[in-house]
């Protein structure tokens, strides 16, 4: 069962019997999930800043003292929000428009909306902080790989700290050049100690950080089977032996993830495969666990793909196999599935011609082997991602009505609605559907093609519709800028809009205190915390399990020499089910990571390997 926001927010409020309420909030994963049971305190610091944390026995004076010049830093930004903002009222009579974050010249940054408001004021972290942290990992040698739908107060000091490791990094090479020995001081690594990215780049950065910086740890910030995925693409490199952690004990779950797990998936690969006369594929997304790939792997021939390249995946499978003998069952995720269908139908329907499909698709394949490659997927019928299924027709309805002339980005995740939009403009190059890398590219390109006309000499204000998590913000918005600055550029401003469903907003009760009664409806992913940094318009409740204060929490377990702390970052492993397990007598961690080593040649040699092709024919046989 997939629990939505607003949802959450029922479910918190009845069993804690907490309000929601509008404060900065000392944020642990409990309250990520929306399951706050500890009871709330206190605790002012200057200029009234009041810090919402929990009674806990453990609760850490040294932590809050650390924050407490964060939540200074964004405190006049909060309040202008609750100050400006409107009485309670019904959603669906409230929301007209989606909140947004202009991004303009000299790095204004011009929010419209709590929400907004919220990204806009951790976006610029405090110098300390980011020296701080940076220092720590320098000297303890420890990496960070986060995937791009971070909280967005952890991915601005996470971006601020890898900048501020390449101007180091700069001022050493020049001291160098100018025939300073540099033996006085530390050494600046040159890989980056931070890497925001994809779930598989994550993997890829981690090893780079092992193989160029020689780091001995790295912090992995994600679900759990991201971290278990890097931990095995580590482990297929030679880096085994270093040490991944999560930001928490607790199991970070995935509901996309999730419902591949369970019997049901299992019966349809099973079903899949023994119903059909064709020789089977299974195409995973790597977005699953590495359990289900090896029962997977066990079943069927199977090979994972990224959002990135499933669109190639299927289409290298289709034509190197052969189009009519090869049935290609996707899953688990459903609406990429019939998005990937919808794709194609696009193709057939609109009159593309055999010599444009060759040219713009890939080069085997024709109409015919395009319609027979649609009339042979096999998509899972019951799995999908609780944030992308927010996208749903309250929003569609809006983009459609208020946002015309806004350029729509798609995840391939979105339901078929949103996703229809974005192909639609895809067409005409005014959107784009893919996977997050393909969102933020398509952003850069329409911002540098205005920043390097100049705006036409006119102001220009492009509007993007981000149809994913609203965590990659922060990444593009650090892009927008850098764009616009290397071109000098004064005329172009690009608007980031968050597509808000009716059901991700909730109200706040009128009987909290004064400073935040004003606050009427707010975005929310409500785990009772109001317009916290971590709500609403499409965030992930899993994905905020991960926050500042872990990481400097494990940064400071790694320091430690104290037996309990080397015991608890044990804790922090990622998970290890298939550890000494066996399927069908072969290794599962084998088996697990077979589809992610079959997925990693197909990259670099663009077809299939022979042993796949060869496991495909044997098993169908």
């Amino acid at each position: 069962m997939f629990i939505l926001p607003a949802a959450m927010h029922r479910l918190t409020t009845a069993t804690s019997g907490r309000r929601p309420i509008f404060a900065i909030a000392s944020r642990c994963s409990e309250r990520r999930c929306g399951i706050a049971t500890r009871s709330l305190t206190t605790t002012s610091f200057n200029n009234n800043v009041t810090i919402v944390g929990f009674n806990n026995s453990s609760f850490d004076e040294q932590r809050v003292a650390r924050r407490t010049t964060n939540f200074y830093h964004v405190q006049r930004t909060l309040s202008t929000a609750a100050a400006g903002a409107p009485p309670t009222a019904p959603p669906a009579q409230q929301i007209t428009s989606f909140p947004s974050l202009v991004v303009g010249p000299n790095h204004k940054l011009s929010p419209q909306g709590s929400f907004a408001e919220a990204q806009a004021a951790f976006l610029e972290p405090p110098k300390e902080t980011v020296e701080s942290l940076l220092d720590q990992l320098i000297d303890l040698k420890v990496g960070i790989v986060a995937h791009y739908y971070m909280d967005v107060e952890l991915q601005g000091v996470l971006h601020a700290v890898k900048r501020r490791q390449m101007e180091l990094l700069h001022q050493q090479q020049l001291q160098e050049e100018d025939g300073g020995s540099g033996s006085n001081t530390r050494r600046i690594p040159e890989y980056p100690l931070v890497a925001i990215a994809d779930s598989l780049k994550m993997g890829d950065d981690a090893v780079q950080m092992c193989t160029e910086n020689g780091v001995d740890s790295i912090i992995c910030l994600g679900v759990d089977f991201m971290s278990e995925s890097v931990a095995a693409i580590m482990g297929k490199n030679g880096f085994g032996h270093v040490p991944v952690y999560r930001a928490t004990t607790r199991h970070i779950g995935c509901s996309l993830a999730e419902s591949a797990e369970g019997d049901n998936y299992k019966a349809w690969l099973q079903k899949s495969a023994s119903a059909s006369d064709k020789k089977s594929l299974h195409v995973v997304y790597i977005n699953t666990s590495m359990e289900t790939k090896a029962v997977s792997s066990s079943i069927i021939p199977t090979i994972t793909c990224t959002s990135s390249n499933v669109l190639q995946t299927i289409l290298q499978a289709s034509s190197q196999i052969g189009p009519t003998e090869l049935q290609i069952c996707y899953g688990p995720d459903t609406y990429m599935g019939e998005n990937l269908v919808s794709l194609l139908d696009a193709v057939i329907s609109s009159g593309w011609s055999d010599e444009r499909i060759k040219a713009d698709l890939h080069p085997a394949h024709n109409r015919s082997t395009i319609q027979a490659l649609r009339d042979n997927i096999n998509v899972y019928p019951s799995g999908n991602c609780v944030v992308h299924h927010m996208f749903g027709h309250s929003v569609v309805e809006t983009v459609l009505n208020n946002y015309s002339d806004a350029y729509v980005t798609a995840h391939l995740e979105v339901p078929g609605e949103m996703f229809q939009i974005a192909l639609r403009k895809s067409l005409d190059d005014d959107g784009v559907v893919g996977s997050t890398s393909n969102i933020l590219n398509f952003i850069e390109r329409k911002v540098e093609e205005a920043a390097k006309s100049g705006g036409g000499g006119k102001k220009q204000r492009l509007k993007f519709i981000l149809g994913t998590e609203a965590g990659m913000v922060t990444s593009i918005v650090r892009s927008v800028q850098d764009i616009l600055d290397s071109n000098a550029c004064q005329n172009v401003e690009a608007e980031i809009i968050f597509p808000v469903s009716s059901e991700a907003v909730m109200g706040v009760d009128d009987d909290t205190n004064e400073s935040t009664s004003s606050l009427g409806v707010v975005p929310g992913v409500a785990g009772g915390e109001g317009c916290s940094t971590a709500g609403g318009c499409a965030t992930c409740p899993f994905m905020k399990m991960n926050d500042l204060d872990a990481v400097h929490d494990i940064v400071d377990m790694i320091s430690s020499s104290n037996v309990n702390s080397k015991l608890q970052l044990s804790k922090h492993l990622p998970p290890n089910r298939l550890a000494g397990q066996k399927i069908n007598g072969i290794d599962a961690i084998e088996l697990g990571s077979e589809p992610i080593m079959y997925m990693r040649e197909f990259m670099k040699e663009r077809k299939l390997s022979e042993e796949l092709v060869e496991k495909v024919e044997r098993m169908a046989a």
